[in-house]
């Protein structure tokens, strides 16, 4: 059936929250929540192909790497490997004495008892227990009214406190959930916790934790804001309750949401790396971690090699990471828009090197550098990039520091190959280009040696006399002229010769690599007849030969497109 057109009947928009006074808009978020990853539970089961027990270890070994506190490891009344997974942990030794496991049961009676027989001899748990609180749930699947769904709450959590004897040493902290919280009542999701809360008797020295769950997005980020306050502010026992949010993306603002909700009162964040798990996902905790980092606030996660992360992930879950996802994405610090390009490029060059400065580049809200990128993939060039964007990958990738007046002409000509291709060019491409416009110009002037000498009898000190053989066109001519430098004797003896008739507009040159045996590369500027300008560019093994060699070059692009009168002719 097709969307429904005109007046939407099919579906109604949820209420808002009365609550005329909210405070969160006004707050803001000043340090990290306290984290726990669900990328073994919520990440796991949502996968075509769940994770076996070695992939589990490894992901575990990477959640602890990257300095998670608090891990829900899995559902061990689910099935045998969930079960064998936890007992792994336990039995080898695997769980860091900083790193406080959490298993998730629902409430039911031989569930919970499944799960404290595979939580034996461990030091440090947090038992999750939930069940649906939703009105939907309640009439559809439970066919029970209000106190029924709290009896089934109230009865397990009792269960779970009186089983605490049977796990000697072993320090316990309760979570409860209402599972679909976003979508039940503000007021009958608080009766439901303070049932429970009740039961369990927690104190400011050993809290409860709550966790409110937008299990399905089903609003705008602003209403679970107002149902996260609402309840924090309408909780009798607040003190000896950590509020925790647990949001999924149905809406695409789980991110969004997970920090109003911070705003909002909650002092505790359950998500996955990437985003990871049923229909749309949780939210992605490196988002939400990085976000605060872009703000200036230390999220207590390390993120330093986010390849290395991304890589164990996909690697483990056989899911990929999309090329435009938040930070982790391949595309996200590249541009291909050329003012972009330009921006970035100047912004780079810009930038204080002093230790602890702030970081201000246009289009990069961080460092890349932070999260292990590096700037060799941030300027990527298609037939849309710009001239700052060539420049910027000769620099970075090859050395080639070119002259801010070639950028255009040679922009120009990235432009036009990305165009015919219709693609994206990499760097080696795009040095391809450069060496074949400019590096092997070698028709139809051709240099076989060059020397010069220094003019003894000349009024001027610096006054040198070149004697440079060429072939033009296959034939060879020997010329000789002086002037006030090397370059400046080869043009003399062109244009005395006849050759051609242009002169140099600019000259800039830099050493291409490190130690004795450094290689020059020399970039000249001509102007010939009609006022057309052309770069030339050539490498040599000093800096002499590689002037020489670019000279030439700008002349054989001149020739290559028929703008120089002189032709071989002139010289019979």
């Amino acid at each position: 059936m097709p969307m429904q057109r005109g007046p939407i009947t099919k579906y109604r928009p949820f209420p808002s929250i009365d609550l005329p006074d909210r405070q969160w808009p006004s707050h803001a978020i000043e340090r990290a929540p306290i984290w726990c990853s669900v990328d073994l539970r919520d990440g796991n089961q949502a996968l075509p192909i769940p994770m076996g027990v070695k992939q589990k270890l490894e992901m575990f070994d990477l959640l602890v790497d990257v300095g998670f506190k608090e891990i829900e490891i899995g559902f061990p009344a689910s099935s045998q490997i969930e079960f064998d997974f936890i007992r792994r942990l336990i039995d080898e030794d695997r769980i860091p004495d900083d790193v406080t496991v959490q298993v998730l049961v629902q409430a039911r009676e031989e569930l919970i008892l499944r799960t404290f027989e595979s939580l034996r001899g461990i030091k440090r748990a947090i038992v999750h227990l939930y069940n649906s609180t939703s009105p939907a749930q309640r009439r559809i699947v439970f066919g029970l009214d209000k106190q029924g769904i709290v009896d089934i709450a109230t009865r397990s959590t009792r269960l779970v406190k009186d089983l605490l004897p049977t796990l000697p040493g072993t320090d316990v902290t309760f979570q409860y959930s209402p599972e679909s919280f976003a979508l039940t009542e503000v007021d009958f999701a608080l009766e439901i916790c303070e049932a429970v809360v009740d039961v369990w008797q927690p104190t400011p020295e050993k809290k409860i934790i709550l966790n409110l769950p937008e299990t399905v997005q089903i609003a705008t980020p602003n209403v679970y804001a107002d149902q996260i306050e609402w309840f924090c502010r309408h909780m009798r026992q607040r003190n000896a309750a950590m509020i925790s949010v647990h949001t999924h993306n149905d809406r695409g603002t789980g991110v969004a949401t997970t920090e109003l909700g911070l705003m909002a009162g909650a002092e505790r964040v359950e998500g996955t790396l990437f985003g990871n798990g049923e229909r749309t996902g949780n939210v992605d905790i490196i988002t939400v971690a990085l976000n605060m980092y872009m703000q200036g606030i230390d999220p207590h996660l390390n993120f330093s090699d986010i390849n290395a992360i991304r890589a164990i992930y996909e690697k483990c879950t056989r899911m990929q990471v999309p090329p435009r996802h938040p930070y982790s994405g391949e595309l996200v610090f590249t541009a291909f828009s050329g003012s972009h390009q330009d921006a970035i490029h100047k912004g780079m060059d810009a930038l204080d090197p002093s230790p602890g400065a702030v970081w201000e580049v246009p289009y990069l809200p961080i460092d890349p550098k932070d999260i292990g990128r590096t700037y060799e993939a941030i300027i990527r060039i298609n037939s849309q990039s710009g001239k700052g964007g060539v420049s910027y990958v000769m620099e970075n990738e090859f050395g080639f520091h070119l002259p801010k007046t070639m950028w255009v002409e040679f922009g120009k000509i990235i432009n036009v190959v990305a165009d015919e291709r219709g693609e994206e060019l990499s760097p080696y491409e795009i040095y391809q280009v450069f060496e074949r416009e400019y590096l092997k110009q070698e028709t139809p002037l051709a240099l076989e040696s060059f020397r010069t000498e220094m003019v003894q009898d000349a009024p001027e000190t610096d006054s040198v006399e070149c004697v440079a053989r060429i072939a033009f066109n296959g034939r060879k001519h020997e010329l000789r002229a002086r002037g006030n430098g090397p370059i400046d004797a080869f043009v003399q003896a062109l244009n005395q010769a006849k050759i051609a008739e242009f002169s140099i507009l600019s000259y800039a040159e830099h050493s291409l690599d490190k130690g004795s045996g450094a290689r020059a590369v020399a970039y000249i500027q001509i102007q010939t007849e009609g006022d057309k300008t052309f770069f030339g560019s050539a490498i040599g093994t000093n800096i002499e030969h590689a002037s020489v060699k670019a000279v030439l070059s700008a002349l054989n692009r001149a020739l290559s497109r028929s703008l120089l009168l002189a032709s071989e002719a002139s010289h019979d």
